[in-house]
């Protein structure tokens, strides 16, 4: 499919000084959403996520058995979205989840930096669904957006899309970081979104500059406006340096400002995150925390 004019379609990027007032708007607003029962739905929205060069069968194992505990320790409180690992331990996780309702995210597709054969995404990402991942979060390739090739970049991600049944969650991490622009931000938006992705993501988090504001506010609005083009719902995850509960708020601020209270489920909000977790369980029980 030629991208490229899917993308002219739509109308052009807002400037950087749109985005900062938007950003603004939403930082004046964000304290009537600092409160237990946003902080409550932040939580159940994460992606519990461990992608370190130190994980084994061992702490993964660990890690996923504190997760199914929860519900048992806190069950006035929802339990996280999802546990996010490298596609390697999918077969852990579902080993130590099993017979309950928490969700396996893989990341996939070379990640984190998407420099590999699409061959080998496309194997990558089937081996972890065979292996029980509910859903994939795949990166966008970078070096094809910075240098003009949407086509080949969407296209990837179209192809990774059509390898996957339907009801498995497919989520396209734009690196909003690397991408800089609000310009590239919107692109490289639309073109997931058109491509297939049930969510677009704002970053790894293995980059220096991962998920802001800016970013969230320019994928939201492509957001919208792909909604208004086609009628299709496309979530929007923000992670890499979310950490605290007023970082979620303000994220879960920008997505009610942007494109409404219907968008305010775990089924089109997420946080991929880590402490973010704790630190969000310990203001909603009023003392620090440690469970995950």
């Amino acid at each position: 499919m030629e991208y490229s004019n899917i993308i002219n379609q739509y109308a052009p990027a807002m400037s950087e000084a749109e985005v900062a007032a938007a950003v603004a708007q939403a930082k004046a607003a964000m304290s009537k959403n600092e409160n237990v029962e946003v902080y409550k739905f932040c939580l159940s929205a994460v992606d519990l996520t461990t992608l370190t060069c130190n994980d084994s069968v061992e702490s993964v194992t660990e890690f996923a058995k504190r997760t199914v505990t929860f519900a048992e320790k806190y069950p006035q409180i929802p339990n996280v979205a999802s546990i996010c690992v490298y596609p390697a331990f999918v077969e852990t996780v579902g080993v130590a989840v099993d017979g309950t309702p928490m969700r396996i995210t893989s990341v996939g597709g070379g990640f984190p930096a998407s420099q590999t054969f699409l061959e080998v995404k496309m194997l990558e990402v089937a081996m972890a669904v065979e292996n029980g991942a509910d859903e994939v979060d795949i990166v966008l390739n970078v070096g094809k957006m910075l240098t003009g090739a949407y086509d080949e970049a969407a296209n990837e991600v179209e192809v990774i899309r059509s390898e996957m049944d339907s009801d498995i969650i497919l989520k396209v991490i734009i690196e909003s970081g690397a991408l800089k622009t609000p310009d590239l931000i919107r692109k490289a938006s639309l073109i997931s979104m058109a491509a297939g992705a049930d969510f677009i993501k704002t970053s790894t988090g293995k980059i220096d500059v991962a998920a802001t504001p800016e970013a969230a506010v320019v994928m939201c609005q492509a957001i919208k406006d792909f909604y208004a083009a086609t009628g299709r719902k496309v979530g929007f995850k923000a992670a890499g340096g979310v950490k605290t509960p007023s970082d979620a708020a303000l994220y879960y601020t920008i997505v009610e400002q942007i494109l409404g209270e219907e968008w305010l489920t775990t089924d089109l909000f997420r946080i991929g995150a880590s402490s973010a977790a704790n630190n969000l369980l310990s203001a909603i029980v009023g003392t620090t925390t440690i469970h995950f």
